[in-house]
């Protein structure tokens, strides 16, 4: 059953890349003229300003976080948003996810999106690099000097790198030296890692859309609660460090001095 599984994986993996490859290649031309519109179309547009009572949490990425082939309402970033209001928190989410998109061209593109303050940025790229054998050091390169970007512009941003697998078609050593990339990069910025985005989703059939590729919404639920486990704590943290007192019932963490609550309200 274990490896069967692992099987299950790797086909899926290797599927989703080579499809997302194969469908920007296709639509190319067509996407250049659309970019800004694709990023544009958001849960909280980037040309908005953000409240100053509410944080702004980025998504950053390619086909999973723009979600491919779904309203983007069913999209992982759109769910996550729909967990903060229920928690009553101050945060407000923009899904910055481009199909196809690959580190290279993520680079090209970070600077609109940081037209506005970042105060969570979760990267999720690479995936499409790793498929055509983009030499891991310009793959490295290439997410570091995202990273260092919304550093730049926000330098008390909190990082989230989202990690990504694929499949072993180009070796064992590119394989396991791609995979580690992703805890390398989050250890050399202090980032938060999560280890493989699509854990409980990919090589399921039932939770991908006809193509076998891309979640369905019940898919991107899942991804949602993978994603939400990492970003509670760090969402608890910052309201925390900027003294809100206007805290959840069930918030974890504890309020700085200068925020007087009585936690036995709590």
């Amino acid at each position: 059953m274990h490896n069967y599984l692992r099987i299950a994986l790797i086909v899926f993996i290797y599927t989703y890349i080579s499809a997302c490859t194969q469908s920007n290649e296709q639509s190319q031309t067509s996407q250049a003229a659309q970019t800004e519109e694709t990023t544009a179309s958001t849960i909280s547009e980037p040309s908005e300003a953000i409240d100053q009572n509410e944080q702004h949490i980025l998504f950053f990425g390619d086909s999973i976080t723009a979600g491919y082939g779904l309203d983007v309402e069913q999209a992982f970033p759109a769910l996550i948003q729909e967990k903060i209001i229920a928690e009553d928190l101050p945060f407000r989410v923009t899904n910055g996810g481009l199909s196809g998109e690959t580190s290279s061209g993520g680079l090209n593109r970070i600077d609109w999106l940081l037209n506005q303050r970042v105060d969570i940025f979760i990267l999720e790229l690479g995936g499409n690099d790793g498929l055509r054998g983009v030499p891991l050091d310009l793959t490295a390169s290439n997410l570091q000097s995202i990273l260092d970007r919304v550093k730049e512009k926000n330098p008390e941003a909190s990082l989230v790198v989202a990690g990504m697998q694929i499949p072993p078609n180009l070796g064992p050593d590119y394989t396991n030296q791609f995979k580690n990339l992703y805890p390398t990069l989050a250890e050399n910025n202090s980032a938060t890692l999560i280890p493989f985005i699509l854990d409980g989703v990919a090589g399921i059939e039932s939770l991908n859309l006809p193509d076998g590729i891309h979640p369905t919404a019940e898919g991107h639920s899942i991804v949602a609660t993978t994603v939400w486990d990492t970003l509670l704590p760090i969402m608890e943290e910052r309201v925390v460090d900027a003294g809100d007192c206007s805290i959840p019932e069930d918030f974890t963490a504890a309020p700085e001095e200068d925020c007087e609550i009585d936690l036995e309200e709590f």
